[in-house]
């Protein structure tokens, strides 16, 4: 498994490059038609052995949340903004990478000692200081990372930044690597998810499947809320997924309404297959499906995901059989899948 190594990489939305540096010779062996675009996507063909004229598009982007450099005080602290959804929250005293050279810094925050009226500061007024005195600090355009590395939690519990989408590009090569499959598989690890759908857009215009899986790493919040009472029974009814239990299927999202056909199919096949899964029923997130099965004339899209705790944060977890839930049902899909699949009456 390559998700260590690729959760360490760094690829903020734009700068791609480390992560698909480390994929690319993950899968050469495996594939043909081996290409990067202009924008940064890293695509693939692997032909099919039963139905070589229908193509599956399997998506999972490269790219992370992060921030970019926007001026540096003539101090040296550094002024930045978001790339992609981040809480401000959390960033105070973080610890972050900044720049090509992977300089050490942290984001500046007031000592509790000096006052308790602590409130949310917005990203504008936060600085970051990597201990230079000068403007020589950093440049604007600059990408900033968060310092946080992988860690085994337990036998089955990983930890690690980055896990959306890693996590996706890591099953893919996964597939690949025990490939062929009835129908071809063009692999598309995409760019610029993370601001707009931007690299999945252009991959899918350029491949022209037949149909397409997108594979990520989505919200997990199987946690007590501040307004838990302990007394009062169970857990609050869950607003997303749970952390091992299972590959994640979505009904709907902020971008995608899943197709009945599409949906049922998958149902099926990991019934059939005794793979556990559950339903997305959040709805206020993303993927590169919205944009991919819209394309052409539009295309059944499946979008399989691990659950991740944690995610657009600096470090996330995930369980292994969930991870397992999920490159099994994508093999049993890709196994299942005919050209009649989807077709309507």
């Amino acid at each position: 498994m390559l998700l260590e190594t690729l959760s360490n990489a760094i690829g903020v939305s734009g700068e791609e490059d480390e992560v698909r540096s480390l994929i690319l010779p993950a899968i050469r062996d495996h594939v043909a038609d081996v290409d990067v675009d202009a924008l940064g996507n890293l695509t693939a063909i692997q032909p099919g052995a039963v139905y070589p004229e229908f193509t599956v598009m399997i998506a999972a982007h490269m790219d992370e949340i992060g921030l970019m450099v926007t001026a540096v005080d003539p101090n040296g602290l550094i002024q930045f903004t978001n790339i992609g959804g981040i809480d401000p929250r959390i960033l105070p005293g973080l610890r972050v990478k900044v720049g090509a050279q992977r300089s050490p810094g942290v984001v500046l925050w007031k000592p509790i000692h000096l006052g308790r009226d602590m409130k949310t500061v917005p990203i504008d007024n936060l600085r970051i200081d990597v201990g230079v005195d000068d403007k020589s600090a950093a440049k604007p355009g600059d990408r900033i990372a968060f310092d946080s590395r992988f860690a085994r939690l337990s036998d089955k519990v990983l930890r690690g930044k980055a896990f959306d989408d890693r996590v996706g590009c890591s099953i893919l090569i996964d597939i690949l690597r025990a490939g062929p499959y009835p129908v071809t598989i063009a692999a598309a690890f995409t760019v610029q998810e993370e601001i707009g759908l931007r690299g999945a857009k252009v991959a899918s215009q350029r491949l022209t499947p037949d149909a397409a899986i997108v594979l990520e790493g989505t919200t997990a919040y199987d946690l007590p809320n501040p307004n838990y009472e302990a007394d009062a029974g169970d857990l609050p009814a869950n607003p997303t997924t749970r952390m091992g239990e299972g590959a994640v299927l979505t009904l709907a999202d902020g971008s995608l309404i899943t197709d009945p056909r599409v949906l049922s199919f998958l149902r099926e096949t990991a019934s059939a297959n005794d793979i556990p899964y559950q339903l997305k029923t959040f709805g206020g997130s993303a993927t590169d499906g919205g944009v991919i099965h819209t394309a052409q004339t539009g295309l059944p899209t499946m979008i399989l995901s691990v659950p991740c705790r944690y995610i657009h944060s600096p470090t996330a977890l995930l369980n292994l059989d969930d991870y397992a839930s999920v490159l099994n049902l994508s093999q049993a899909v890709l196994n299942r899948l005919t050209p009649q699949t989807f077709q309507r009456p």
